[in-house]
Protein backbone atom coordinates (compact mmCIF):
# COMPACT_ATOMS: atom_id res chain seq x y z
CA UNK A 1 0.00 0.00 0.00
CA UNK A 2 2.67 2.38 0.74
CA UNK A 3 4.56 1.52 -2.48
CA UNK A 4 1.39 2.26 -4.37
CA UNK A 5 1.31 5.93 -2.40
CA UNK A 6 5.15 6.60 -3.44
CA UNK A 7 4.18 5.12 -7.05
CA UNK A 8 1.15 7.81 -7.01
CA UNK A 9 3.30 10.83 -6.15
CA UNK A 10 6.12 10.00 -7.99
CA UNK A 11 3.61 10.33 -10.90
CA UNK A 12 2.03 13.28 -9.44
CA UNK A 13 5.27 14.99 -9.23
CA UNK A 14 7.02 14.20 -12.94
CA UNK A 15 2.96 15.16 -14.33
CA UNK A 16 4.02 18.26 -12.63
CA UNK A 17 6.89 18.67 -13.43
CA UNK A 18 6.52 18.25 -17.37
CA UNK A 19 3.51 20.77 -16.87
CA UNK A 20 6.02 23.54 -15.27
CA UNK A 21 8.48 22.46 -18.46
CA UNK A 22 5.77 23.15 -20.89
CA UNK A 23 5.11 26.52 -19.32
CA UNK A 24 8.43 27.78 -19.45
CA UNK A 25 8.70 26.35 -22.87
CA UNK A 26 5.46 28.48 -23.97
CA UNK A 27 6.81 31.35 -21.65
CA UNK A 28 10.30 31.51 -23.64
CA UNK A 29 8.90 31.20 -26.91
CA UNK A 30 6.20 34.50 -26.10
CA UNK A 31 9.50 36.34 -25.03
CA UNK A 32 11.28 35.63 -27.93
CA UNK A 33 8.55 36.26 -30.40
CA UNK A 34 8.10 39.57 -28.15
CA UNK A 35 11.73 40.64 -27.75
CA UNK A 36 11.63 40.12 -31.84
CA UNK A 37 8.83 42.62 -32.56
CA UNK A 38 10.74 44.80 -29.99
CA UNK A 39 13.82 44.53 -31.84
CA UNK A 40 12.17 45.36 -35.58
CA UNK A 41 10.42 48.57 -33.77
CA UNK A 42 13.48 49.71 -32.16
CA UNK A 43 15.52 49.43 -35.24
CA UNK A 44 12.69 51.06 -37.10
CA UNK A 45 12.27 53.76 -35.13
CA UNK A 46 16.39 54.25 -34.77
CA UNK A 47 16.34 54.41 -38.78
CA UNK A 48 14.15 57.17 -38.76
CA UNK A 49 15.70 59.22 -36.47
CA UNK A 50 19.31 58.48 -37.48
CA UNK A 51 20.63 61.12 -39.44
CA UNK A 52 21.93 60.74 -43.23
CA UNK A 53 25.35 60.27 -42.85
CA UNK A 54 24.80 57.47 -39.97
CA UNK A 55 22.11 55.47 -41.39
CA UNK A 56 23.96 53.36 -43.58
CA UNK A 57 26.19 52.26 -41.28
CA UNK A 58 23.73 51.89 -38.30
CA UNK A 59 21.46 49.78 -41.10
CA UNK A 60 24.46 47.41 -41.23
CA UNK A 61 25.19 46.90 -37.94
CA UNK A 62 21.79 46.06 -37.43
CA UNK A 63 20.93 43.47 -39.76
CA UNK A 64 24.53 41.88 -38.66
CA UNK A 65 23.18 41.67 -35.19
CA UNK A 66 19.91 40.28 -36.02
CA UNK A 67 22.26 37.70 -38.41
CA UNK A 68 24.08 36.79 -36.01
CA UNK A 69 20.95 36.26 -33.15
CA UNK A 70 19.22 34.66 -36.08
CA UNK A 71 21.70 31.98 -37.03
CA UNK A 72 22.69 31.24 -33.40
CA UNK A 73 19.32 30.15 -32.81
CA UNK A 74 18.70 28.29 -35.73
CA UNK A 75 17.31 24.38 -34.79
CA UNK A 76 19.43 21.06 -35.72
CA UNK A 77 17.31 20.09 -38.87
CA UNK A 78 17.89 23.89 -40.71
CA UNK A 79 21.26 22.52 -42.49
CA UNK A 80 23.77 24.77 -40.35
CA UNK A 81 25.86 23.68 -38.25
CA UNK A 82 25.86 25.22 -34.65
CA UNK A 83 28.20 28.04 -34.92
CA UNK A 84 25.67 29.56 -37.47
CA UNK A 85 26.39 31.01 -40.89
CA UNK A 86 29.74 31.45 -40.39
CA UNK A 87 30.60 27.97 -39.83
CA UNK A 88 28.80 26.88 -42.97
CA UNK A 89 31.69 26.09 -45.26
CA UNK A 90 34.07 25.37 -41.96
CA UNK A 91 35.92 22.41 -41.37
CA UNK A 92 33.43 20.82 -38.93
CA UNK A 93 30.32 21.12 -42.19
CA UNK A 94 32.61 20.11 -44.43
CA UNK A 95 31.06 16.10 -45.10
CA UNK A 96 34.69 14.72 -46.42
CA UNK A 97 32.60 12.47 -48.42
CA UNK A 98 28.88 11.74 -49.00
CA UNK A 99 27.19 14.03 -51.71
CA UNK A 100 30.57 16.09 -51.78
CA UNK A 101 31.89 12.72 -54.11
CA UNK A 102 28.73 13.99 -56.10
CA UNK A 103 30.42 17.62 -56.49
CA UNK A 104 33.42 16.06 -57.74
CA UNK A 105 32.93 13.90 -60.09
CA UNK A 106 30.69 17.06 -61.49
CA UNK A 107 34.18 19.33 -60.75
CA UNK A 108 35.69 16.64 -62.73
CA UNK A 109 33.54 16.89 -66.10
CA UNK A 110 33.58 20.88 -65.94
CA UNK A 111 37.61 20.96 -65.58
CA UNK A 112 37.28 18.05 -68.93
CA UNK A 113 34.78 20.75 -70.93
CA UNK A 114 36.47 23.65 -69.69
CA UNK A 115 40.51 23.98 -69.20
CA UNK A 116 41.87 22.20 -72.08
CA UNK A 117 39.35 23.02 -74.58
CA UNK A 118 41.73 26.39 -75.39
CA UNK A 119 44.01 23.82 -76.67
CA UNK A 120 42.00 22.39 -79.25
CA UNK A 121 41.70 25.07 -81.20
CA UNK A 122 45.45 24.40 -82.21
CA UNK A 123 43.81 21.23 -84.38
CA UNK A 124 41.46 23.89 -86.13
CA UNK A 125 44.67 26.33 -86.50
CA UNK A 126 45.16 25.90 -90.10
CA UNK A 127 41.98 25.74 -91.38
CA UNK A 128 41.26 29.19 -89.19
CA UNK A 129 44.19 30.56 -91.08
CA UNK A 130 43.43 29.18 -94.47
CA UNK A 131 39.80 30.54 -94.08
CA UNK A 132 40.18 34.03 -92.86
CA UNK A 133 43.70 34.07 -94.44
CA UNK A 134 45.59 35.41 -91.65
CA UNK A 135 49.03 35.31 -89.88
CA UNK A 136 50.04 33.27 -86.99
CA UNK A 137 49.91 36.18 -84.74
CA UNK A 138 46.32 36.88 -86.30
CA UNK A 139 45.17 33.33 -85.41
CA UNK A 140 46.31 33.20 -82.30
CA UNK A 141 44.21 35.68 -80.99
CA UNK A 142 41.40 33.54 -80.81
CA UNK A 143 43.05 31.18 -77.94
CA UNK A 144 44.84 33.56 -76.36
CA UNK A 145 41.57 35.96 -75.86
CA UNK A 146 39.34 32.43 -74.83
CA UNK A 147 42.03 31.81 -71.63
CA UNK A 148 42.79 34.84 -71.10
CA UNK A 149 38.90 35.66 -70.46
CA UNK A 150 38.70 32.17 -68.62
CA UNK A 151 41.17 33.35 -65.52
CA UNK A 152 40.10 37.57 -65.96
CA UNK A 153 36.75 36.91 -65.52
CA UNK A 154 37.42 35.74 -61.98
CA UNK A 155 35.77 39.04 -60.10
CA UNK A 156 32.42 38.40 -62.00
CA UNK A 157 32.11 35.13 -60.93
CA UNK A 158 32.59 36.11 -57.48
CA UNK A 159 30.42 38.43 -57.73
CA UNK A 160 27.90 36.08 -59.29
CA UNK A 161 28.45 33.33 -56.85
CA UNK A 162 27.72 35.79 -54.13
CA UNK A 163 24.60 36.97 -55.19
CA UNK A 164 23.33 33.87 -57.09
CA UNK A 165 25.06 30.71 -55.72
CA UNK A 166 27.69 28.25 -56.94
CA UNK A 167 25.24 26.21 -58.91
CA UNK A 168 23.31 28.68 -60.51
CA UNK A 169 26.61 30.53 -61.36
CA UNK A 170 28.04 26.96 -63.31
CA UNK A 171 24.83 26.23 -65.22
CA UNK A 172 24.81 30.19 -66.41
CA UNK A 173 28.88 28.99 -67.27
CA UNK A 174 27.15 26.32 -69.22
CA UNK A 175 24.95 28.35 -71.16
CA UNK A 176 27.22 31.24 -71.99
CA UNK A 177 30.11 28.91 -73.11
CA UNK A 178 27.73 26.85 -75.42
CA UNK A 179 26.11 29.39 -77.23
CA UNK A 180 29.70 31.17 -77.56
CA UNK A 181 30.58 27.93 -79.75
CA UNK A 182 27.27 27.90 -81.24
CA UNK A 183 27.54 31.20 -82.65
CA UNK A 184 30.95 30.92 -83.91
CA UNK A 185 30.01 28.24 -85.95
CA UNK A 186 28.58 31.08 -88.45
CA UNK A 187 31.29 33.61 -88.06
CA UNK A 188 32.53 35.58 -91.39
CA UNK A 189 35.32 37.43 -89.89
CA UNK A 190 38.49 37.21 -87.33
CA UNK A 191 37.13 39.48 -85.23
CA UNK A 192 33.62 37.41 -85.23
CA UNK A 193 35.64 34.55 -83.94
CA UNK A 194 37.21 37.27 -80.75
CA UNK A 195 33.88 37.40 -79.57
CA UNK A 196 32.30 34.65 -79.83
CA UNK A 197 34.70 32.13 -79.24
CA UNK A 198 37.06 34.48 -77.04
CA UNK A 199 34.78 36.45 -75.00
CA UNK A 200 31.79 35.10 -74.56
CA UNK A 201 32.75 30.79 -74.45
CA UNK A 202 35.91 32.15 -72.45
CA UNK A 203 33.23 33.97 -69.88
CA UNK A 204 31.33 30.51 -69.94
CA UNK A 205 34.31 29.01 -69.14
CA UNK A 206 35.24 30.65 -66.44
CA UNK A 207 31.53 30.90 -64.79
CA UNK A 208 31.73 27.17 -65.16
CA UNK A 209 35.08 26.36 -63.92
CA UNK A 210 35.81 28.68 -60.80
CA UNK A 211 32.71 27.78 -58.93
CA UNK A 212 33.11 24.24 -59.13
CA UNK A 213 36.88 24.20 -57.51
CA UNK A 214 34.99 26.64 -55.15
CA UNK A 215 32.60 24.64 -53.85
CA UNK A 216 34.66 21.51 -54.08
CA UNK A 217 36.95 23.25 -51.42
CA UNK A 218 34.17 23.45 -49.08
CA UNK A 219 32.84 19.78 -49.15
CA UNK A 220 36.62 18.28 -48.78
CA UNK A 221 38.75 19.91 -45.84
CA UNK A 222 40.46 16.70 -44.64
CA UNK A 223 40.95 15.63 -47.86
CA UNK A 224 41.42 18.46 -49.82
CA UNK A 225 44.62 17.47 -51.39
CA UNK A 226 43.35 14.20 -52.42
CA UNK A 227 40.10 15.69 -53.70
CA UNK A 228 42.04 18.57 -55.86
CA UNK A 229 44.56 16.38 -57.00
CA UNK A 230 42.05 13.75 -58.35
CA UNK A 231 39.57 16.68 -59.56
CA UNK A 232 42.61 18.12 -61.84
CA UNK A 233 42.20 14.41 -63.81
CA UNK A 234 39.10 16.65 -65.63
CA UNK A 235 41.92 18.61 -66.86
CA UNK A 236 44.01 15.36 -68.54
CA UNK A 237 40.53 13.95 -69.42
CA UNK A 238 39.70 16.75 -71.64
CA UNK A 239 43.22 17.05 -72.91
CA UNK A 240 43.26 12.89 -73.82
CA UNK A 241 39.45 12.91 -74.93
CA UNK A 242 38.94 16.74 -76.60
CA UNK A 243 41.91 16.53 -79.67
CA UNK A 244 40.83 13.41 -80.82
CA UNK A 245 37.05 14.70 -80.92
CA UNK A 246 37.96 17.79 -82.30
CA UNK A 247 40.26 16.08 -85.22
CA UNK A 248 37.28 13.59 -86.26
CA UNK A 249 34.81 16.14 -86.74
CA UNK A 250 37.11 18.23 -88.48
CA UNK A 251 37.39 15.18 -90.49
CA UNK A 252 34.06 15.08 -90.95
CA UNK A 253 32.06 17.90 -90.92
CA UNK A 254 34.94 21.02 -91.17
CA UNK A 255 35.85 23.34 -88.51
CA UNK A 256 32.01 25.05 -88.55
CA UNK A 257 30.22 21.98 -88.39
CA UNK A 258 32.67 21.14 -85.96
CA UNK A 259 32.40 24.39 -83.05
CA UNK A 260 29.00 24.01 -83.76
CA UNK A 261 28.74 20.42 -82.13
CA UNK A 262 31.18 21.08 -79.55
CA UNK A 263 29.01 24.12 -78.55
CA UNK A 264 26.01 21.84 -77.79
CA UNK A 265 28.33 19.51 -75.69
CA UNK A 266 29.36 22.48 -73.44
CA UNK A 267 25.84 22.73 -72.48
CA UNK A 268 26.60 19.58 -70.17
CA UNK A 269 28.21 22.28 -67.34
CA UNK A 270 24.55 23.12 -66.82
CA UNK A 271 23.84 19.52 -65.64
CA UNK A 272 27.18 19.32 -63.87
CA UNK A 273 26.33 22.52 -62.34
CA UNK A 274 22.84 21.57 -61.37
CA UNK A 275 24.17 18.18 -58.71
CA UNK A 276 26.42 21.65 -56.97
CA UNK A 277 24.01 20.98 -54.17
CA UNK A 278 24.92 23.74 -51.14
CA UNK A 279 25.68 23.00 -47.99
CA UNK A 280 23.43 25.33 -46.27
CA UNK A 281 20.48 27.20 -47.45
CA UNK A 282 20.75 31.14 -48.40
CA UNK A 283 20.22 33.51 -45.82
CA UNK A 284 18.84 36.32 -48.40
CA UNK A 285 15.05 35.21 -47.43
CA UNK A 286 15.89 36.26 -43.94
CA UNK A 287 17.35 38.95 -45.00
CA UNK A 288 14.33 40.01 -46.72
CA UNK A 289 11.74 39.11 -44.98
CA UNK A 290 13.30 41.90 -41.94
CA UNK A 291 13.12 44.27 -44.87
CA UNK A 292 9.62 43.44 -45.61
CA UNK A 293 8.86 43.65 -41.93
CA UNK A 294 9.77 47.97 -41.95
CA UNK A 295 6.48 49.59 -42.60
CA UNK A 296 5.88 51.31 -45.63
CA UNK A 297 5.53 54.78 -45.11
CA UNK A 298 9.01 54.41 -42.87
CA UNK A 299 10.99 53.15 -46.17
CA UNK A 300 9.21 55.86 -48.25
CA UNK A 301 10.74 58.69 -45.74
CA UNK A 302 14.04 56.77 -45.98
CA UNK A 303 14.03 56.70 -49.83
CA UNK A 304 12.83 60.58 -50.07
CA UNK A 305 15.58 61.02 -47.48
CA UNK A 306 18.50 59.67 -49.03
CA UNK A 307 17.16 61.25 -52.75
CA UNK A 308 18.02 64.57 -50.49
CA UNK A 309 21.76 63.63 -49.80
CA UNK A 310 24.56 65.56 -51.74
CA UNK A 311 26.73 64.82 -54.46
CA UNK A 312 29.41 64.55 -52.15
CA UNK A 313 27.54 61.56 -49.62
CA UNK A 314 26.77 60.04 -53.27
CA UNK A 315 30.05 60.01 -54.32
CA UNK A 316 30.95 58.94 -50.86
CA UNK A 317 28.87 56.33 -50.41
CA UNK A 318 30.19 54.99 -54.12
CA UNK A 319 34.44 54.75 -53.30
CA UNK A 320 33.53 52.96 -50.57
CA UNK A 321 31.19 50.57 -52.19
CA UNK A 322 34.15 50.16 -55.17
CA UNK A 323 36.56 49.68 -52.64
CA UNK A 324 34.70 47.24 -50.23
CA UNK A 325 34.06 45.58 -53.74
CA UNK A 326 37.97 45.60 -54.67
CA UNK A 327 38.51 44.05 -50.95
CA UNK A 328 36.08 41.40 -51.08
CA UNK A 329 36.36 40.45 -55.06
CA UNK A 330 39.81 40.70 -55.77
CA UNK A 331 41.45 40.73 -52.32
CA UNK A 332 44.08 43.50 -52.97
CA UNK A 333 44.79 43.81 -49.49
CA UNK A 334 46.88 39.99 -49.14
CA UNK A 335 49.38 41.98 -51.73
CA UNK A 336 50.42 44.53 -49.33
CA UNK A 337 49.68 42.10 -46.01
CA UNK A 338 50.03 38.79 -47.60
CA UNK A 339 53.82 37.73 -48.70
CA UNK A 340 53.71 33.97 -49.65
CA UNK A 341 50.72 35.22 -51.26
CA UNK A 342 52.31 38.00 -53.07
CA UNK A 343 55.18 35.53 -53.84
CA UNK A 344 53.08 32.89 -55.12
CA UNK A 345 51.25 34.93 -57.33
CA UNK A 346 54.07 36.70 -58.76
CA UNK A 347 55.64 33.19 -59.88
CA UNK A 348 52.12 31.71 -61.29
CA UNK A 349 51.80 34.71 -62.99
CA UNK A 350 55.30 34.50 -64.81
CA UNK A 351 54.84 30.47 -65.12
CA UNK A 352 51.42 31.50 -67.19
CA UNK A 353 53.72 33.64 -70.00
CA UNK A 354 54.97 30.09 -71.48
CA UNK A 355 52.56 27.11 -69.90
CA UNK A 356 49.99 26.93 -72.06
CA UNK A 357 51.52 28.24 -75.57
CA UNK A 358 53.55 24.75 -76.03
CA UNK A 359 49.85 23.52 -75.84
CA UNK A 360 48.56 25.44 -78.78
CA UNK A 361 51.60 25.06 -80.81
CA UNK A 362 52.24 21.32 -80.45
CA UNK A 363 50.26 20.47 -83.50
CA UNK A 364 50.90 23.19 -85.40
CA UNK A 365 54.75 21.83 -85.27
CA UNK A 366 54.51 18.47 -85.84
CA UNK A 367 52.65 19.39 -88.89
CA UNK A 368 54.78 21.84 -90.21
CA UNK A 369 57.68 19.27 -90.09
CA UNK A 370 55.51 16.66 -92.18
CA UNK A 371 53.50 14.68 -89.22
CA UNK A 372 50.10 14.09 -90.24
CA UNK A 373 47.17 15.33 -88.58
CA UNK A 374 45.82 12.31 -87.02
CA UNK A 375 49.77 11.30 -85.53
CA UNK A 376 49.65 14.85 -84.25
CA UNK A 377 46.65 15.12 -82.61
CA UNK A 378 47.14 11.53 -81.35
CA UNK A 379 50.46 13.33 -79.00
CA UNK A 380 47.87 15.60 -77.61
CA UNK A 381 45.73 12.29 -76.71
CA UNK A 382 48.84 10.76 -75.19
CA UNK A 383 49.78 13.87 -73.40
CA UNK A 384 46.11 13.88 -71.69
CA UNK A 385 46.69 10.00 -71.34
CA UNK A 386 49.49 10.72 -68.94
CA UNK A 387 48.02 13.38 -67.05
CA UNK A 388 44.97 10.47 -66.72
CA UNK A 389 47.76 7.65 -65.01
CA UNK A 390 49.88 10.43 -63.04
CA UNK A 391 47.16 12.32 -61.49
CA UNK A 392 44.88 9.89 -59.27
CA UNK A 393 48.37 8.60 -58.22
CA UNK A 394 49.31 12.02 -57.24
CA UNK A 395 45.90 12.36 -55.51
CA UNK A 396 46.48 9.23 -53.39
CA UNK A 397 50.42 10.05 -52.38
CA UNK A 398 48.98 13.55 -51.47
CA UNK A 399 46.24 12.26 -49.37
CA UNK A 400 47.96 10.39 -46.90
CA UNK A 401 48.04 11.22 -43.34
CA UNK A 402 51.77 12.33 -43.70
CA UNK A 403 51.05 15.00 -46.01
CA UNK A 404 48.05 16.02 -44.60
CA UNK A 405 48.56 19.59 -43.18
CA UNK A 406 51.81 19.92 -44.81
CA UNK A 407 53.55 23.45 -46.04
CA UNK A 408 56.21 21.37 -48.26
CA UNK A 409 53.48 21.19 -51.17
CA UNK A 410 54.85 24.11 -52.78
CA UNK A 411 58.27 22.64 -53.17
CA UNK A 412 57.27 19.96 -55.33
CA UNK A 413 55.30 22.25 -57.54
CA UNK A 414 58.51 24.43 -57.88
CA UNK A 415 60.39 21.04 -58.88
CA UNK A 416 57.52 20.05 -61.25
CA UNK A 417 57.54 23.39 -62.81
CA UNK A 418 61.88 23.43 -63.57
CA UNK A 419 61.04 20.03 -65.11
CA UNK A 420 57.96 21.25 -67.14
CA UNK A 421 60.61 23.97 -68.44
CA UNK A 422 63.48 22.12 -69.12
CA UNK A 423 61.26 19.48 -70.96
CA UNK A 424 60.46 22.20 -73.98
CA UNK A 425 64.06 22.22 -74.78
CA UNK A 426 63.64 18.55 -76.07
CA UNK A 427 61.28 20.37 -79.26
CA UNK A 428 64.40 21.63 -80.44
CA UNK A 429 66.49 18.62 -81.13
CA UNK A 430 63.88 17.00 -84.09
CA UNK A 431 60.66 16.95 -85.00
CA UNK A 432 59.83 13.21 -85.02
CA UNK A 433 57.02 11.13 -83.99
CA UNK A 434 59.81 9.57 -81.40
CA UNK A 435 61.61 12.50 -79.96
CA UNK A 436 58.18 14.45 -79.67
CA UNK A 437 56.55 11.62 -77.85
CA UNK A 438 59.26 11.64 -75.20
CA UNK A 439 58.57 15.29 -75.03
CA UNK A 440 55.28 15.09 -74.34
CA UNK A 441 55.68 12.05 -71.54
CA UNK A 442 58.00 14.23 -69.85
CA UNK A 443 56.03 17.30 -70.38
CA UNK A 444 52.50 15.50 -69.12
CA UNK A 445 54.11 14.12 -65.93
CA UNK A 446 55.45 17.46 -64.56
CA UNK A 447 52.13 19.05 -65.95
CA UNK A 448 50.18 16.15 -63.95
CA UNK A 449 52.13 17.90 -60.64
CA UNK A 450 51.44 21.13 -61.29
CA UNK A 451 47.92 20.57 -61.88
CA UNK A 452 47.16 18.79 -59.12
CA UNK A 453 48.85 20.82 -56.79
CA UNK A 454 48.17 24.34 -57.71
CA UNK A 455 44.61 24.98 -56.21
CA UNK A 456 45.84 22.96 -52.60
CA UNK A 457 48.84 25.59 -52.84
CA UNK A 458 46.94 28.67 -52.89
CA UNK A 459 44.50 27.25 -50.24
CA UNK A 460 47.10 26.27 -47.88
CA UNK A 461 48.57 29.97 -48.53
CA UNK A 462 45.98 31.75 -48.08
CA UNK A 463 42.76 31.10 -45.63
CA UNK A 464 39.87 29.61 -47.08
CA UNK A 465 37.51 32.22 -46.17
CA UNK A 466 39.68 33.93 -48.68
CA UNK A 467 40.06 31.66 -50.94
CA UNK A 468 37.67 32.76 -53.71
CA UNK A 469 38.51 36.53 -53.22
CA UNK A 470 42.36 34.99 -54.13
CA UNK A 471 41.90 33.13 -56.59
CA UNK A 472 39.67 35.84 -59.06
CA UNK A 473 43.21 38.07 -58.08
CA UNK A 474 45.42 35.20 -59.18
CA UNK A 475 43.34 34.77 -62.32
CA UNK A 476 43.22 38.42 -63.14
CA UNK A 477 47.09 37.95 -63.05
CA UNK A 478 47.20 35.33 -64.71
CA UNK A 479 45.08 36.23 -68.11
CA UNK A 480 47.29 39.15 -68.71
CA UNK A 481 49.94 36.69 -69.13
CA UNK A 482 47.75 34.69 -70.82
CA UNK A 483 46.51 37.03 -73.23
CA UNK A 484 49.94 38.45 -74.32
CA UNK A 485 51.86 34.70 -74.71
CA UNK A 486 50.40 32.97 -77.77
CA UNK A 487 50.13 36.20 -79.86
CA UNK A 488 54.07 37.01 -78.96
CA UNK A 489 54.84 33.36 -79.90
CA UNK A 490 52.81 33.75 -83.01
CA UNK A 491 54.84 37.06 -83.85
CA UNK A 492 57.97 35.15 -83.28
CA UNK A 493 57.28 32.72 -85.96
CA UNK A 494 56.38 35.25 -87.86
CA UNK A 495 59.52 36.98 -87.98
CA UNK A 496 62.35 33.96 -87.45
CA UNK A 497 59.78 31.03 -89.21
CA UNK A 498 60.70 28.17 -86.74
CA UNK A 499 58.36 26.77 -84.10
CA UNK A 500 61.20 25.82 -82.35
CA UNK A 501 61.96 29.09 -80.87
CA UNK A 502 58.64 29.14 -79.00
CA UNK A 503 59.58 26.47 -77.27
CA UNK A 504 63.00 27.54 -76.31
CA UNK A 505 61.01 30.81 -75.17
CA UNK A 506 58.59 29.02 -73.19
CA UNK A 507 61.21 26.97 -71.43
CA UNK A 508 62.99 29.98 -70.39
CA UNK A 509 59.89 31.26 -68.62
CA UNK A 510 58.37 28.43 -67.18
CA UNK A 511 62.07 27.10 -65.59
CA UNK A 512 62.39 30.49 -64.05
CA UNK A 513 58.73 30.63 -62.58
CA UNK A 514 59.99 27.65 -61.10
CA UNK A 515 63.63 28.66 -59.41
CA UNK A 516 62.02 31.90 -58.27
CA UNK A 517 59.28 29.73 -56.14
CA UNK A 518 61.77 27.65 -54.92
CA UNK A 519 64.25 30.03 -53.73
CA UNK A 520 61.66 32.44 -52.43
CA UNK A 521 59.53 30.24 -50.24
CA UNK A 522 63.07 28.74 -48.81
CA UNK A 523 64.30 31.67 -47.77
CA UNK A 524 60.17 32.43 -46.20
CA UNK A 525 60.21 29.37 -44.40
CA UNK A 526 63.90 29.94 -43.16
CA UNK A 527 63.29 33.20 -41.77
CA UNK A 528 59.99 32.10 -40.11
CA UNK A 529 62.30 29.41 -38.12
CA UNK A 530 64.34 31.78 -37.49
CA UNK A 531 61.54 34.10 -35.80
CA UNK A 532 60.27 30.68 -34.26
CA UNK A 533 63.69 29.88 -32.53
CA UNK A 534 63.89 33.65 -31.16
CA UNK A 535 60.77 33.59 -29.92
CA UNK A 536 60.36 30.48 -28.14
CA UNK A 537 64.05 30.79 -26.66
CA UNK A 538 64.09 32.08 -22.90
CA UNK A 539 65.81 35.58 -22.56
CA UNK A 540 69.54 35.68 -21.78
CA UNK A 541 70.15 37.77 -19.02
CA UNK A 542 72.73 41.00 -20.17
CA UNK A 543 74.67 42.78 -17.90
CA UNK A 544 73.67 46.32 -17.96
CA UNK A 545 77.54 47.47 -18.47
CA UNK A 546 80.30 45.06 -19.61
CA UNK A 547 83.55 44.17 -18.04
CA UNK A 548 86.21 46.21 -19.20
CA UNK A 549 89.58 44.79 -18.40
CA UNK A 550 91.91 47.56 -17.56
CA UNK A 551 96.19 47.20 -18.38
CA UNK A 552 98.23 46.53 -15.19
CA UNK A 553 99.59 50.44 -15.57
CA UNK A 554 95.93 51.69 -15.50
CA UNK A 555 94.69 49.97 -12.67
CA UNK A 556 94.16 51.61 -8.73
CA UNK A 557 96.22 50.21 -6.23
CA UNK A 558 94.63 52.91 -3.33
CA UNK A 559 91.63 54.45 -3.62
CA UNK A 560 91.69 58.60 -4.41
CA UNK A 561 90.84 60.28 -1.73
CA UNK A 562 91.39 64.34 -1.26
CA UNK A 563 92.69 64.19 2.04
CA UNK A 564 95.45 61.51 -0.06
CA UNK A 565 95.49 64.18 -2.47
CA UNK A 566 96.51 66.68 -0.14
CA UNK A 567 99.35 64.68 1.70
CA UNK A 568 100.86 63.56 -1.75
CA UNK A 569 101.39 67.37 -2.34
CA UNK A 570 102.78 68.01 1.17
CA UNK A 571 105.10 65.48 0.87
CA UNK A 572 106.03 66.84 -2.84
CA UNK A 573 106.59 70.19 -1.55
CA UNK A 574 108.92 68.88 1.12
CA UNK A 575 111.28 66.91 -0.70
CA UNK A 576 111.90 69.94 -3.01
CA UNK A 577 112.93 72.24 -0.75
Amino acid sequence: MTEGVDFHQTQTQRTGESDGLRTIQRQSSRDTSHQAETRVRDSVVRSAETPPEQEESANCDSEQQEDQDGENSLPEGSGYPAGGKEDVHSQNAAPDGGWGWVVLVATILVLALTLPFPSCIGIFYTDLQTEFSASNTETSWVPAIMTAVLHAGGPLCSVLVERFGCRATVILGGILSGLGMVASSVAQTLVHLYIFAGVITGLGFCLAFQPSVTMMGYYFVRRRAFANALSSTGTALGLSTLPLLANFLLSRFGWRGSFLILGGALLNCCVCGAVMRPLGSSSKGRTGAKQSEIPLDKTNSLSIRREREGLKGRLRTTLSGLMAFLRRHLAFDLIRTHVRFCVFALGVTWMMLGFVVPLIYLVPYATAHGMTQDRAALLMSILGLVNISVRPVAALVFGLPRFQGSRRFIYVFAAALLVNGLSNCICGVAASFSILLVYVVIFGLSMSMIGSLLFTVLMDTVEMSRFPAALGLLSVMESIMLLLGPPLAGTLVDTTGQYKYVFYACSASVSSAGVFLMCSFYWLDSRRECENKIASSPGEVRSLKPVIKLAVDCEYTQVPLEAREALDSEAGAVSDV
